[in-house]
């Protein structure tokens, strides 16, 4: 099984692949894509769809990890960063690839146990867990890891995103808050 894991942003996204096998995990590529702020955002979009495009022809991943949006109170932050993660969930569904989504929280609590592990804690633990001599930097590429080996720690526990199907009466999905909240407990800030 081969994951690309990424971690979106707008000025530094971060990917790693990882390859899980009868040996163990390898990985096959990491690194971060700059993008200069003088760019436009829609440029900078751009060029994200681009270079994760490229990682996906060169390493052939089966399945993407995609690390949640969280709170911000910068609302241009936080409206950029999901145009960010838009156009890389367009990218999967484009590319055919089963998508994860996984809380930043959940990648530290598959990782190092503890959901309020610090950056430091996280690459000291991907870096051992991947035999690495020293942690991948910058933290960008190290959290990409993180979320691609969360996502091979899950397994097939997890459903990829599937477009829904259509019930009830008025063509919504029928479903209630408490599914949502049953069906997506990473989404749900207690």
């Amino acid at each position: 099984m081969v994951v690309l894991g990424i971690d979106p942003g707008s000025l530094r996204t971060g990917y790693g692949v990882i390859r899980h096998n009868a040996q163990g995990f390898s990985v096959l590529g990491c690194g971060v894509i700059r993008l200069h702020s003088r760019k436009t955002h829609p440029e900078r979009i751009g060029e994200i769809y681009q270079e994760l495009e490229r990682v996906i022809t060169e390493f052939q991943p089966e399945r993407m990890a995609l690390e949640t949006a969280f709170l911000s109170r910068n609302v241009q932050s936080a409206l950029k960063l999901g145009q960010v993660r838009g156009a890389v969930i367009a990218l999967a569904m484009n590319r055919a690839l089963s998508l994860h989504e996984y809380a930043p929280r959940e990648v530290k609590s598959a990782i190092t146990g503890k959901g309020a592990a610090s950056k430091e804690q996280v690459a000291f633990m991907v870096a051992k867990m991947l035999r690495l001599a020293e942690p991948p930097t910058p933290y960008d590429v190290t959290d990409a890891l993180g979320i691609a080996l969360c996502d091979l720690l899950r397994g097939d526990s997890r459903q990829p995103f599937q477009p829904a199907a259509k019930k009830g009466k008025r063509g919504n999905s029928g479903g209630s808050w408490a599914q949502f909240v049953n069906a997506s407990p990473d989404m749900v800030i207690r």
